[in-house]
């Protein structure tokens, strides 16, 4: 049985709620880490006394009370050891995207004004590197300094000034704190709650990405409320894949870990996140809709190569759970003759299924980041997963809405979590106060104004609907939000996500807005279909071969046509059918400025970037050629150009509802 440790009244600050967990479990495991096919264990008291080293080390070389640290790497041990480093010396960690380009990472090394870096390997020292040369040749007064890398593989021979390893870190600080005793110690009490604890950068879908400073407490409490609500605590596992930069991590494998107690589990690479998850069957787990979406497509491929007697039992045992499944988990009532013929589906179908994603021994799983699709959030709850939603942004801890066992509705994010007020404004925006709610934008006293009302609620800019029970419904961002000319409201991103169900589709944007017909841009999913079209012996030649593929168009248009039928059953939504696509030449990428990290859509990007595509969707033409630029990993750009098919779909009338 989980039980959360008893966290003492003094421990508001995160390098005090790790001492707490040293004291009280020393032994217990808090971090795993899979390295060369084997399990490294650190306990709690292992992580303090590695974060005391860590901290004592990088006052050896200067870092002060106030002072940036920016951590760039995949999830690893020894990163997040670091952010509760720099906060103990009143530092504070800036995570910053592993993915990101070194022109990009630049703009937040310079605003943050950070002159100390921890990073992951010898790609990200590559990286930094080149960073500092831009610093230097731009006149930078802080810039990079010293870069401490975890992995020293490859970097046997840098001889560039401020390299250092990890080890030679902690040896320092073993040296540092011999001269300087009790230093440690009285610079983690020197701390205080209303400290900024981090520093987050936003997506920056409309921009610049912003610094959202959060504090202990903003964080902590963020932390506790998810921790009650769904009994967490040591005991528990949890898997952390997901970019340290992205707020859901923070709250999850930094806050949530060090309020709950439970164990941080880090997989050898992205690319062995699901064995990693079959061995450790981590009993809480989150990530955003992609994710879900990336393994249902994988179970969907898995099923069409199976043998006809598999895929007509999954079939009928998947319309079965689609029927009762939810129901089943909500405790909602079903009859006896279900409840056993889903019980004979658990031990036949469902109950491998979540073993081969991993979630056989899920209690509790959430999702968040974007909107999820009705049908997908409906797919892993009538499987046996108690997968629920939560609500926030980077700038509430990711923490304004949690969905309570046994009160999950499917179109909502759930009620107000522990510690929050929700209001909607006259226009349709969604208000949060609370707990969570930063305490500024990073040197933009500016940006705060505009979000930050005078009642302090911060403004989301997401567009929503409270229900009777209290329950938040996302229709879309505010600014996405529109009417057509026949004056149905367009919410882009709800015909996206149904969209992006279907397996064969990876990505979705459309368009609509002041437009008499709904138009869309689609990406397919090139594992998917690729494996779709050599089942059928269906000869491509890359990516860009295989989007243009007649045989392909018309599964796509099929794959349409239910999401027409679909919105042509749903109140007020008839008018916002599709009524032409085209399959786009590339996938939208974030080096392309297409996405943002967190793989959200730039719509407004997009739609200034694929002007002649658009003009061609609601010109009437039939075809369209274009030309793109493209920028590769090792920065080098390029161009991929195609002539575009495009599809009229087949739109149905409304179906009126019954009296």
């Amino acid at each position: 049985m989980n039980t959360r440790t008893p966290v003492p009244p003094a421990a508001d600050t995160f390098p005090r709620l790790l001492l707490a967990h040293a004291a009280q479990q020393p032994d217990a495991p808090a971090v795993r880490e899979k390295d060369l096919g084997i399990w490294q264990t650190w306990s709690w008291a292992d992580t303090a006394q590695a974060v005391r080293e860590m901290a004592c080390g990088l006052a050896s070389l200067g870092f002060k009370p106030f002072d940036n640290l920016a951590i760039v790497g995949a999830n690893r041990p020894h990163l997040y050891m670091a952010v509760v480093a720099a906060q103990s010396l009143r530092g504070v960690p800036v995570p910053l995207y592993q993915d990101a380009v070194a022109a990009e990472m630049v703009f937040m090394l310079n605003d943050a004004s950070i002159e100390f870096v921890i990073a992951e390997d010898q790609e990200q020292v590559d990286k930094l590197l080149e960073c500092r040369e831009l610093q230097l040749a731009q006149g930078q007064a802080h810039a990079i300094r010293h870069i401490i890398y975890d992995d020293p593989r490859g970097l046997r021979h840098y001889t560039q000034p401020g390299l250092m390893s990890f080890e030679q870190l902690r040896e320092r600080g073993r040296a540092f704190e011999a001269l300087n005793r009790g230093f440690y110690d009285a610079a983690v009490a020197s701390g205080v709650s209303s400290d900024v604890g981090v520093i987050l950068y936003t997506s920056g879908t409309t921009g610049r990405p912003k610094g959202v400073c959060q504090t202990h407490a903003s964080f902590i409490a963020a932390g506790h409320g998810g921790v009650v609500t769904d009994k967490l605590g040591p005991g528990d596992n949890i898997m952390s894949y997901l970019p340290m930069a992205w707020v859901g991590d923070h709250l999850f494998s930094v806050a949530q870990w060090l309020v709950g107690g439970f164990t941080l589990n880090c997989p050898e690479s992205a690319a062995t996140v699901m064995n990693d998850m079959r061995e450790i069957g981590p009993s809480y787990y989150f990530g955003p809709p992609r994710t879900f979406e990336g393994l249902l497509t994988a179970v969907s491929i898995r099923m069409e190569d199976a043998a006809a007697p598999k895929r007509w039992l999954y079939a009928k045992c998947m319309a079965l759970a689609q029927r009762v499944g939810a129901d089943i988990l909500n405790g909602a009532p079903v009859s006896a003759f279900d409840r056993f013929k889903y019980a004979l589906g658990d031990l036949l179908v469902y109950g491998p299924l979540r073993n081969v994603l991993g979630m056989s021994r899920i209690r509790v799983a959430y999702t968040a980041g974007a909107a999820i699709g009705p049908d997908l959030f409906r797919f892993y709850r009538s499987i046996g997963v108690n997968l629920k939603q939560f609500y926030g942004q980077t700038e509430t801890c990711a923490y304004v809405c949690l969905q309570q066992d046994g009160k999950v509705k499917l179109q909502t994010v759930g009620t107000a979590a522990p510690g929050m007020e929700l209001r909607i404004a006259d226009n349709g925006e969604v208000l949060v106060r609370g707990v969570s709610v930063l305490k500024e934008y990073y040197k933009r006293p500016d940006a705060t104004a505009e979000v930050l009302d005078a009642d302090g609620y911060f403004h989301t800019g997401d567009a929503g609907v409270l229900d009777s029970e209290g329950h938040l419904r996302i229709i879309d961002r505010a600014k996405d939000v529109g009417r057509m000319h026949g004056g149905a409201m367009f919410a882009p991103n709800y015909i996206e996500n149904k969209l992006k169900f279907f397996p064969q589709i990876k990505e979705a944007v459309c368009f609509g807005d002041a437009r008499d017909q709904v138009c869309a841009f689609i990406n397919i999913d090139y594992e998917a279909v690729g494996n779709w079209a050599e089942r059928r012996g269906l000869a491509y030649g890359g990516y860009v071969d295989l989007a243009g593929k007649p045989e392909v168009l018309t599964l796509i248009a099929d794959c349409v046509q239910k999401v027409n039928a679909d919105l042509a059953a749903e109140t007020g939504m008839a008018d916002t059918q599709i009524a032409r696509f085209l399959v786009l030449h590339k996938e939208l990428d974030p080096d392309d400025d297409e996405m943002t990290r967190t793989r959200k859509v730039r719509r407004g990007f997009v739609a200034q970037k694929y002007a002649v595509l658009v003009d061609a969707l609601y010109g009437g033409k039939a075809e369209q050629f274009i030309e793109t630029q493209v920028k590769f990993e090792d920065g080098r750009t390029g161009s991929v150009s195609a002539t575009l098919t495009i599809v009229d779909a087949k739109r149905y009338p409304a179906v009126k509802a019954a009296a």
